[in-house]
């Protein structure tokens, strides 16, 4: 266990799971803490007698004592308290993540809404290999609804764009999400052979939106934190993670489970950026460093050619002004990326000045 100091406050009990109610254990660690929480609460399946496949063998649902409550007003009292626990953790720029099925998560998303949460998705896992509906009486459940959101409206949250557009093969990510439920070597069985816990989420989710959502060594909190799901993930990507969790077997599953997993190295923990994020270089700078030089000629897609001034700027006839400027005026358009439009020459090629800027930024990295 690793010890994180914030400012004024106790010592965070990082990468460590700990015992107790969560609403109780929250409100023990220090405010504005937390840069995440992924929230997979009790779905209050309200569940009436067993249920049979059709060779009548029985069918392991969620019958557990922790998913039981005795009105649905009890239950919303319990979303309160935790959410409000919750608001508390989250830094301003904090965001979570709650998981729910149908029974629950309008409820809880109203609730996200009352206390000030600003909602920014809902996301829909569809499940790739659902449990049929043995009954025969609904629509097979093959989802579950996620619900992100920041800690309130002008947070500035985390998002990961490129990372994800680059983990979907080059397109933008959608809400709909297609993954398995878990199941196979990933599933953990107790010393019976049985599950060792009924609602163990695939880690394919977790690292789908801790990579969406935070950076390495952010700290995510999971109040319902189950056999470890995101304990897992987060070690594996580099962050720090905080787990609570009531039931003492869930626990000791959830520190074998963890004992075992090596973070990633640091090469592999680095994303895709988006360019907002990226350090700005002024062209100027290129002309400072004799990148380029005052008097040198760029040329545009159309075979238009500007000079470039000392001060960074440049020059076609009476058109004077930064390279953004300059191009929006040669093509008469509101704007321009001067960085895609412009080219220098070298060696008989017309090369795009971006180059010389990413060339910048890369010895900045270093």
């Amino acid at each position: 266990m690793t010890k994180k100091k914030v400012s004024g406050a106790p010592a965070l009990p990082l990468n460590t799971i700990m015992g107790g109610d969560c609403i109780e254990v929250m409100n023990s660690l220090p405010a504005e803490s937390v840069d995440l929480i992924f929230a997979d609460p009790p779905y209050n399946l309200q569940l009436k007698g067993s249920l049979h496949r059709p060779d009548n063998s029985m069918v392991a649902a969620v019958n557990d004592h922790w998913d039981q409550f005795d009105s649905f007003t009890i239950y919303d009292r319990f979303t309160h308290d935790w959410l409000k626990a919750a608001q508390r953790l989250l830094k301003p720029d904090g965001a979570i993540w709650v998981i729910g099925s149908y029974h629950n998560i309008f409820r809880v998303g109203a609730e996200l809404q009352n206390q000030g949460f600003w909602i920014l998705n809902d996301v829909v896992w569809r499940k790739s290999n659902p449990m049929p509906n043995f009954r025969g009486k609904r629509l097979t459940n093959a989802h579950e609804t996620l619900i992100w959101a920041s800690k309130s409206d002008g947070a500035k949250y985390t998002f990961n764009y490129e990372a994800l557009k680059s983990l979907n093969e080059g397109v933008q990510m959608r809400s709909d999400w297609v993954l398995p439920i878990c199941n196979g070597h990933e599933r953990l069985k107790n010393a019976l052979g049985d599950k060792a816990h009924p609602t163990q989420k695939p880690e394919s989710l977790l690292h789908r939106i801790l990579l969406a959502s935070t950076n390495a060594g952010d700290v995510v909190l999971d109040p319902f934190f189950g056999t470890g799901t995101t304990g897992a993930v987060a070690k594996k990507l580099g962050r720090d993670f905080i787990g609570i969790e009531r039931e003492a077997a869930y626990r000791e599953a959830a520190e074998k489970r963890l004992a075992a997993i090596r973070r990633f190295d640091r090469t592999s923990l680095e994303v895709s950026q988006s360019k907002r994020s990226e350090p700005r270089i002024p062209f100027g700078q290129l002309v400072e460093r004799g990148l380029l030089t005052p008097g040198e000629e760029l040329v545009s897609p159309r075979g238009k050619i500007a000079k470039i001034r000392a001060d960074g700027s440049l020059v076609v006839s009476d058109t004077k002004g930064s390279i953004h400027q300059v191009g929006a005026k040669l093509e008469g358009a509101p704007s321009c990326n001067g960085w895609t439009y412009w080219h220098f020459r070298r060696e008989g090629k017309t090369v795009p000045i971006d180059v010389l800027r990413q060339q910048v930024r890369s010895e900045l990295g270093r």
